[in-house]
């Protein structure tokens, strides 16, 4: 589908961006941690997940508590080194040490084991989630009219992921070190209180820097989404179109489309670099100066002998993870720009999914009843934007085992009638009467082929129907494919099909899978159109077989030796439904026109005293003048669309001066005529 850049504008404050942000969070994050909805989550899942966070919260805490308390076993080694100079206190103070220190390491690993495995038991969830939506009510494929929703698949594939891991990423470090800076600000102010004010102040003024610094970062992460989803949906459309390419012989522009999505993505990315550049700067220029902070200050102390040197060692020491803890802290909050983009994007998606799923208010639907026949009863269906009406006031039946075809001008919507069987398009008036989806098989023009193997492919939609290998051969006997298992290891072969088979081939294995499922409806949209009349006889006789109801859509004549009825579509949504043979004689004579304005009508009666066997006596009647449609809507209070109806169905109409008129179909008739 063409995609569309989306560049939101910026926000009038950051406080109704960061409401905006909190809220996305919210819809991402609420149903996961908040479920609210019944069946939504198991309880026993949403109890797993809080303990796990639980845990590691208090992995956490225990491991900025062993590094302060490190930081104190620290700086009395070195008074012991300095100072006191007893190996005794030394080894044993040294064994404290490397206990903490194997704790440190034990704890680090550990609670990034737990952070990692809560986010990916949030994403496989999150996964599942959107999935449900994304195929819910056809959400896959309503979404495709929306336009400013692109590339659905990379926001399922690349971008729910991230969401998840940033987001405990984030948290987590978060958590540490605003522990960290503020364990190691109360050791600075127990030695200093000076130094603590200077660096709580320096750390706000860095904190607003590094806060302006990732709002451009968040735009050009949001730009980058974009433009990478454009640049790999360009090069997977041209593997999904590579045969017409390679026909129109369109490898340049091609080239030229790709070349320029790259070039944008390239631009972008240079961007980035620039902002990478900047950040960088900023952060080294930031840490360098807390590092030489202790030193300015604690070394002429050290010199006066006004401070222990352990003392001045720990205060460096605190400063210095002050520093880190500081940096990765803003080098979190630059990289929650690209967390912030995969939570907008997701947000919307979600949102739209389920936007397309609802009904609109307050306007007309075609109600579908669900019984063992196929019935349109009034029905005016429309566009889905209700913009433009296909067809007016139809109604008509099928009765079980007979064989309906639709033709008419291209684009006059016959493949819209099949949707609206399918209920994909619903926006109209009128009640359709048609079985439950589950008893129908839709067989269109282009098949769908499945991944998956030989044997899938003939079960599909049932998988899960088992059929011996010998069956499966007839069948593939029965639609002239006999020879597919010679080009392949057997049923269980998985092979890209679409590549290796011709499209008349993937028709003739779309009857395959007609022949595998025996369902009691078909419809087919143009299912023969890349065979030839032989082909399609075969597997049109075979369809006569299973004594299935068929609706198809079609324009070859030779289709019409295996349907009962024809209806026809007309330019200005009108339609008219005869029989196959009805329909015929009408064409030949638009080709040879009949002149006549008057019309001999001769009936045959039988006396109720004689036998039917006993030969008839032609008994000619009155001359009777038959009436067209345009003329009968004059005479009756009925619309030209109904008259039509009532015609195609053999229903009697009565004028305005009572007379009751009825519509003769014998093709030297084709008139209204008074009973």
């Amino acid at each position: 589908m063409p995609t569309q850049v989306v560049v939101d504008q910026p926000s009038k404050n950051a406080l109704s961006a960061f409401t905006k942000f909190w809220g996305n969070v919210k819809a991402i994050t609420g149903p996961y941690w908040y479920p609210t909805s019944p069946g939504e989550r198991a309880f026993s899942d949403v109890i797993r997940a809080w303990g796990m966070l639980i845990l590691l919260i208090l992995l956490i805490v225990a491991l900025v508590g062993v590094t302060v308390f490190n930081s104190f076993v620290s700086r009395y080694l070195i008074d012991i080194i300095t100072i006191e100079k007893d190996f005794s206190k030394f080894f044993d103070t040294l064994w404290i040490y490397s206990i903490a220190l194997v704790l440190v390491t034990f704890l680090v690993a550990f609670s990034k084991y737990v952070r990692k495995q809560i986010a990916l038991d949030w994403y496989q969830w999150l996964n599942n989630h959107i999935l449900s939506k994304y195929f819910s009510n056809r959400a896959y494929y309503k979404i495709n009219f929306k336009s400013d929703i692109d590339n659905p698949d990379q926001r399922l594939s690349q971008e729910i992921e991230p969401i998840a891991n940033n987001a405990l990423n984030f948290s987590a470090t978060f958590l540490e070190k605003i522990l960290e800076m503020t364990a190691f600000l109360i050791i600075l102010w127990s030695i200093s209180k000076t130094v603590a004010i200077i660096l709580v102040t320096y750390t706000i003024i860095g904190n607003l820097i590094a806060v302006y610094l990732t709002q451009e970062f968040n735009k050009i992460n949001q730009a980058e989404l974009e433009l990478k989803a454009d640049y790999t949906y360009s090069l997977t459309h041209v593997r999904d179109h590579s045969e017409s390419i390679a026909f129109f012989q369109g490898e340049n522009q091609e080239l030229n489309i790709i070349r320029q999505r790259f070039s944008n993505l390239v631009n972008n990315t240079k961007r980035k670099l620039d902002w990478e550049r900047n950040k960088d700067l900023f952060n080294r220029g930031y840490q360098a100066v807390i590092q030489i902070f202790p030193i300015i200050i604690f070394g002429p102390l050290d010199i006066k002998g006004e401070m222990g040197f352990g003392e001045i060692s720990q205060a460096s020491l605190a400063c210095s993870l002050f520093a880190n803890a500081l940096a990765e802290l803003i080098n979190e909050f630059g990289t929650s720009g690209r967390f912030s983009s995969y939570v907008e994007r997701l947000s919307y998606f979600s949102d739209a999914l389920e936007a397309v799923t609802k009904q609109p208010e307050n306007v007309s639907i075609i109600k579908t009843i669900e019984e063992n026949h196929f019935a349109f009863e009034n029905v005016t269906l429309q566009t889905p934007n209700y913009e433009q009406v296909i067809v007016e006031d139809l109604s008509l039946s099928v009765q079980p085992g007979e064989g309906l075809l639709i033709v008419g001008p291209s684009g006059r919507g016959k493949s819209s009638l099949l949707r609206a069987i399918a209920g994909l398009w619903n926006a109209g008036t009128g009640r359709l009467v048609r079985p439950p989806l589950e008893e129908v098989l839709f067989l269109p023009q282009r098949p769908y082929i499945i991944l998956g193997t030989l044997r899938e492919q003939l079960l599909y939609p049932s998988t899960n129907r088992q059929m011996s290998d010998p069956e499966l051969k007839e069948v593939l006997q029965q639609v002239k494919l006999q020879n597919l298992l010679s080009r392949v290891e057997g049923f269980d072969t998985e092979v890209p099909w679409e590549n290796i088979l011709s499209l008349g081939e993937q028709q003739r294995l779309a009857f395959a899978r007609l022949l595998v499922t025996h369902p009691r409806f078909t419809i087919l949209d143009e299912a023969t159109s890349a065979l030839d009349l032989k082909n399609e006889g075969n597997l049109y006789q075979q369809l006569q077989e299973t004594k299935t109801t068929f609706i198809s859509v079609g324009h070859r004549e030779s289709l019409f030796d295996y349907h009962q009825w024809v209806l026809e579509l007309s330019q200005d949504s009108s339609w008219q439904l005869l029989t196959v043979q009805d329909y015929r004689q009408q064409k030949a004579k638009q080709i040879v026109p009949n002149h006549a304005e008057n019309v001999q009508i001769t009936i045959d009666n039988v006396p109720n005293n004689q036998s039917q066997t006993q030969p008839e006596k032609k008994v000619e009647t009155d001359t009777i003048e038959g009436f067209s449609h345009k003329e009968m809507q004059a005479l009756t209070d009925y619309s030209l669309t109904t008259i039509r109806s009532r015609a195609s169905l053999g229903k009697s109409i009565n004028g305005k001066d009572g007379s009751t008129y009825s519509y003769n179909k014998n093709p030297k008739v084709m008139k209204w005529v008074k009973v």
